[in-house]
């Protein structure tokens, strides 16, 4: 057969047709096909760099709360993180250059780059394609709190128990480690959020609706972390102050020298009793006890629980008893060492557990401060308390209570500005 005539033929046929052009689109298909693998690769890519980049910026700005070097931070979280390798020296900045946190010295900004191969698309371009990712992290506010666990440990530090029903107006937060850091149990009602804590905070149908549960968040600091290490003063009564029910109260002597700090070894407050605005009251070893008949009023005042050999010996530190009928109405100073704080025991004081009881008829404003103890706070329902804090190592909330806190602009006590960190960009 002539040569003509068979490519005639083969012209003529349909499956050699269909050859041809399977024949000549090959080459496309194949390219396409090559291409997209190296788009592929470059994606994946890009995408570990973008969780190399994140998770460097949360370790700076993680770096910022515990007050350690970002730099350095992020260069270790970097090396742990290697899985794509970077073509240039990564960009840390704290205090970002640009972007919406650009100069805010609570936010880390860390851009890194690399070069992936691209052996298909090379016929078309170079050998290698760029890629640019970047992740800003920063110390963000996320609504108020005011009743604060210093627990670091792996237990429970703060527990709503019981019946207890509590609407606190601000949130909770724990720094304990535990999977139960913060907990709900038995009948209890919580009103409170956000609720927080470096360790766990189970669901629990005790959570009022729209609570916000903020587990594995950084631990917060104390936020009266100032307060100086109390140091009893010179010329300190060492009788006990005593009051009793239907008898006019003693005289009430300032330390000499001072217009308005008061110390004596122990309190034990059984009827009425009117503190003079601005008293600083040093407790030297003994108890600070408000018993059932107990009726105090005072403005601007904070009580000091320590000892004079505190140093020593710190089981010498005083205490607190205050009964559930007694009735107290009182305010901590709006300005001075002490603003805000109504009741500050001694750091040093070890380890046990402090009561709280509160009678329906009482009224807190400010802070009681126990950094190395367990408070339990018992109030009733119909206490005032329009702007208490609670800070302490551990925090137990039980019997029926209920603290609105709606802090006066002119008072010296305010809820703590919770600080979390998240990627804002």
């Amino acid at each position: 057969m002539q040569p003509l005539s068979l490519l005639r033929k083969l012209w003529r046929n349909e499956s050699g047709n269909a050859l041809v052009v399977c024949a000549a689109t090959l080459p496309l298909v194949i390219g396409a096909a090559a291409i997209g693998v190296d788009t592929i690769q470059v994606s994946v890519a890009k995408r570990q760099l973008q969780r190399t980049a994140d998770s460097a910026a949360l370790a700076g700005a993680y770096a910022l709360v515990q007050e350690e070097p970002v730099e350095t931070s992020v260069n270790h979280d970097l090396a742990f993180n290697d899985d794509v390798a970077l073509s240039a020296a990564p960009v840390i900045e704290n205090a970002p250059t640009t972007g919406d946190y650009a100069g805010d010295i609570r936010a880390v900004r860390v851009v890194l780059a690399a070069e992936r191969s691209v052996p298909f698309i090379s016929f078309f371009m170079g050998s290698t394609m760029s890629v640019t990712v970047e992740a800003t992290a920063a110390i963000v506010f996320q609504g108020k709190y005011c009743m604060v666990s210093l627990e670091e440990g792996n237990v429970t530090g703060i527990s709503f128990s019981g019946s207890t029903s509590v609407n606190l107006g601000c949130g909770v937060v724990s720094n304990a480690t535990s999977p139960n850091a913060v907990t709900a149990d038995g009948s209890s009602t919580v009103i409170a959020s956000p609720v927080a804590a470096v360790g766990g905070v189970p669901s629990s149908s005790s959570y009022a609706s729209g609570t916000m549960l903020l587990p594995f968040s950084p631990p917060q600091s104390d936020p009266y972390s100032d307060l100086p290490t109390p140091t009893v003063p010179s010329g300190c009564n060492n009788q006990q102050y005593k009051i009793l029910p239907q008898t006019p109260p003693p005289a009430f002597t300032p330390v000499a020298g001072t217009t308005n700090i008061y110390c004596y070894s122990g309190f034990d407050i059984k009827g009425p009793w009117t503190i003079p605005d601005g008293a600083i009251i040093f407790v030297n070893g003994d108890e600070l006890e408000f018993g059932a008949q107990a009726n105090v009023t005072g403005n601007g005042v904070t009580f000091i629980l320590t000892s004079s050999t505190a140093a020593t010996d710190p089981s010498s530190i005083a205490t607190i008893s205050m009964h559930g009928n007694a009735v107290l109405d009182i305010t901590a100073p709006t300005s001075g060492t002490y603003e805000g704080v109504l009741i500050y025991q001694d750091r040093r004081a070890p380890f046990g557990e402090s009561h709280i009881n509160g009678n329906s008829a009482s009224r807190f404003e400010g802070g009681f401060y126990f950094p190395s103890r367990q408070l339990t706070f018992n109030g009733n329902t119909g206490m005032q308390t329009e702007c208490l804090q609670l800070v302490a190592r551990r925090l137990v909330f039980s019997g029926n209570s209920s603290v609105q806190n709606d802090c006066p602009s002119e008072g010296g006590a305010e809820a703590f500005d919770a600080t979390f960190v998240r990627l804002v960009s």
